[in-house]
């Protein structure tokens, strides 16, 4: 899955690059689509009907079948970080605001009904996604975190000697190690357990600082 560095900047923000309406309808009906047939027998043309476009509008608008499925998962993703962002602002400390974060991102994922779907129906349709070609999720998940890490540093809540960047593809690669394989030795069943691992494992990477 090949994903352009501009690509995965639009992802990140907001306001005038999110997509437009057409191309947001297109996306709406490639996600349903896809929640309800699976990807392996969704077509272009089935898309573009849901979406009341003409093929050629989704072939410019968005690109082929493998570029398709990439948009919906990466709007997916910017999706969940809204959530993160939405259900984190309220709280005071960085041990808080990771605790929660983590929570949310195990909890919607593990309910997303497309993720649900495909890992149940036909895994060897999505796994490649997020697996061998799923550098754009983490480097997408990455960037969002880095993002979150300087925030917290400009805010006096995180020291300032803490290097964004490395902390935040070790937590990205641990979530989505937990994700793709949730049954281990620690307990991650449910948001307290989430919160409670976040606190006491997660928060020390961002808040030791260099000695």
């Amino acid at each position: 899955m090949h994903v352009s560095s501009g690509f995965l900047a639009r992802v990140l923000e907001a306001g005038d690059d999110a997509p437009d309406a057409i191309t947001e309808r297109i996306l709406d009906a490639a996600l349903e689509q896809f929640q309800l047939v699976g990807l392996r027998r969704s077509t272009i043309d089935d898309v573009a009907r849901r979406a009341r476009v003409g093929r050629v509008t989704v072939y410019r608008r968005v690109g082929r079948k493998d570029e398709l499925v990439e948009a919906v998962i990466l709007r997916e993703l910017r999706r969940l970080f809204a959530a993160v962002d939405a259900a984190t602002a309220p709280l005071a400390t960085v041990q808080e605001r990771l605790a929660e974060g983590f929570a949310v991102v195990l909890r919607t994922v593990r309910e997303h009904p497309l993720f649900q779907r495909l890992l149940a129906v036909e895994p060897e349709s999505v796994l490649p996604y997020l697996t061998v070609d799923g550098g754009p999720i983490i480097t997408l998940t990455a960037a969002y975190l880095a993002g979150q890490i300087r925030h917290a540093q400009r805010a006096g809540l995180a020291p300032a000697d803490v290097e964004p960047e490395p902390v935040a593809e070790i937590m990205a690669r641990l979530a989505h190690s937990v994700l793709l394989t949730p049954h281990g030795g620690i307990p991650l069943d449910d948001d307290d357990e989430a919160r409670a691992f976040a606190r006491d494992h997660i928060a020390p990477l961002v808040l030791r600082g260099r000695r």
